[in-house]
């Protein structure tokens, strides 16, 4: 009986544990843990060959690594910050309240959580949150680097480099990044000039200079390296492709030049298991938004499904050639896609994805083209299905709702995915999108590939692939994916993109609220006609190039009304439906 007594008495203790000044309390997480719906992903492995299932071991085990390497990336201090919450987890018995906090780092990637309110917050003891994360100085701001650069244009293409880390030109930075390419010899090798460009850097705080990830993030590549390796050894005579493409990659986080592995991964025939791998997306770099940030996902290819889908996609060069647009490209009629079931994430590819398409480099792009991984246990996952059909029912009118299917998502975002395959890649006077439009690069380039899957959806019914009820699925969907329940911050390209889409679709007329009870009624006849009018104006800012064109374009669509949106936003939460999701993996359980 006392002992039953003494530990309801440190139960009791531990979750009312008393914790350092930073940290969040029970009152202060919960909500959020309470708003997070929970999924784990098992899909079956049972059919890997022994080796696959080496590689696997192995890929996980560079995954890890990765992750924490990411986290690093998103804040300087996130390494110590883990270690000391671990710590304090370990001396308060594992408190419910530290375990709250754990969870809320695995949801939030670092140290920083997104509140209920949609404001970033610092939920353990760290500096606050930098524009340019882990990037940049915590220090600068845009204006300071704008100005940096227009004073010295002969260092925008490294301080620029999608792979570079900034720094300020202090003493301590530069003997620290010198001892680093002393004990790091094969990186010295990979990156001739390197060292001189270092040695002749002379002490000024005012000064900046760029280092590659691979110095930046040495002692991390190196050993997920050995990893990448070490799982191409596992597969080597069953599937030399992608043990190829793992050797190449394996390179490239050290040299920096994604071109071997992006061609091998591309070109190469997998039939089991496929990996993304490497630094890509730059949705983090919150100050410039050309900064790549690193992710891996772990992947077994549904072979059937993709063999299927693969026959099934034609007819693009007639979908590109219907573009609103006058610079017609010559596209790939085979493009490389594949259906997959995801054993693990990590890094930036860890939550709730539902497809990628990479590589993303331009002149990659050209020459090898690009591969599209569907994520098929997310896209179809009926929990986080119920949870979206949960807040579209909350304001469609009645007429609609059972439009939304899983099946109409998982048209609309392979077609999303072809659209980055469509449209402007270049401006007109030969530019890279990111380049010339900055932070307004991804959201421009989002928002066409949205356009482009909704524009194709009346060719698709001509040719079969949809059926009258697949079309209305498909656009029932990207109705869906407008709907906001907080009004997005400047940082938040994706829910930007999507709220430009709804503020045009209602001054237009394709969903109109109905005057009684307010809910939206969408008029699919409108659907081309407001689609193709949209894009329209998205290709001609990105061919333009010009970045206050972009941002004047942006302004005007991109707006929150309380009367509105705000209105909405109070019916879908209403709802209860869970505001956030933590994707955990068996694979990483075992």
């Amino acid at each position: 009986m006392r002992l039953a007594l003494l530990s309801l008495l440190l139960l009791t203790v531990n979750s009312l544990a008393q914790l350092p000044d930073g940290y969040w309390t029970e009152e202060q997480s919960q909500p959020i843990l309470d708003s997070t719906l929970r999924i784990t992903l098992d899909p079956d492995l049972s059919h890997l060959t022994e080796g696959e299932a080496g590689a696997v071991s192995e890929l996980i085990a560079a995954g890890r690594i990765i992750d924490e390497l990411y986290e690093l990336q998103l804040h300087r201090q996130s390494a110590a910050a883990r270690r000391a919450l671990l710590k304090l987890h370990d001396s308060t018995g594992q408190s419910t309240v530290t375990r709250n906090l754990i969870d809320l780092w695995h949801l939030s990637h670092g140290p920083i959580a997104t509140t209920l309110d949609n404001t970033r917050l610092a939920f353990v003891p760290v500096a606050e949150e930098a524009p340019g994360r882990n990037f940049y100085p915590a220090d600068i701001s845009r204006q300071e680097l704008d100005d940096y650069l227009a004073e010295n244009p002969d260092d925008a293409e490294v301080l620029l480099g999608l792979r570079t880390v900034v720094r300020r030109a202090t003493a301590e930075n530069l003997a620290a990044d010198k001892k680093r390419l002393d004990d790091f010899p094969e990186v010295d090798a990979l990156h001739p000039g390197l060292r001189k460009r270092l040695e002749s850097l002379t002490a000024d705080s005012d000064r900046l200079y760029g280092i590659p990830y691979a110095l930046s993030f040495a002692p991390e590549l190196r050993e997920a390296r050995l990893h990448l390796n070490a799982a191409a050894d596992h597969i080597q005579q069953e599937t030399p492709d992608f043990a190829a493409y793992l050797r190449n990659r394996a390179r490239d986080l050290l040299s920096g030049d994604y071109e071997s592995g992006d061609a091998s991964w591309v070109s190469g025939d997998f039939d089991g298991l496929n990996v993304a791998f490497g630094s890509y997306e730059t949705y983090d770099d919150k100050l410039r938004g050309v900064k790549a940030s690193y992710g891996v996902s772990v992947l077994a290819r549904d072979a059937e499904k993709s063999r299927a889908l693969e026959s099934a996609i034609t007819g693009l060069q007639a979908i590109e050639d219907s573009l609103p647009y006058d610079h017609h490209k010559t596209v790939r009629t085979r493009i490389p896609v594949g259906v997959y079931n995801i054993i693990a994430d990590f890094g930036q590819s860890r939550g709730g994805n539902t497809a990628t398409i990479l590589p993303n480099d331009s002149d990659h792009t050209r020459k090898y083209g690009r591969t599209i991984l569907l994520r098929y246990n997310i896209m179809t996952h009926p929990d986080l299905f119920a949870n979206r059909k949960m807040r579209f029912d909350a304001v469609i009118d009645a007429c609609c709702r059972d439009h939304l299917t899983t099946e109409g998502g998982f048209n609309r975002t392979l077609w999303h995915e072809i659209g980055h395959y469509l449209g402007v890649s270049k401006t007109a006077d030969g530019r890279d999108l990111s380049a010339a439009l900055a932070d307004y690069a991804d959201l421009l380039e989002e928002l066409k590939s949205d356009l482009a899957s909704l524009h194709a959806a009346p060719a698709l019914k001509a040719s079969n692939y949809l059926n009258d009820e697949g079309l209305q699925a498909l656009y029932a969907d990207g109705i869906r994916r407008t709907l906001q329940i907080a009004q997005p911050r400047a940082d938040q390209p994706y829910q930007n993109m999507q709220l430009m889409q709804f503020n045009y679709y209602s001054e237009h007329g394709l969903i109109t609220p109905d005057p009684d009870s307010g809910l939206l009624r969408i008029n699919y006849d409108r659907y081309p006609v407001v689609v193709r009018a949209l894009l329209e104006k998205v290709l001609q800012v990105q061919r333009a190039g010009d970045y206050d064109l972009a941002r004047q374009f942006v302004a005007r669509w991109n707006y929150w009304d309380e009367n509105v949106h705000g209105v909405l936003a109070e019916r879908m939460l209403a709802t209860n439906a869970p505001r956030f999701t933590l994707v955990q993996f068996k694979a990483l359980q075992d």
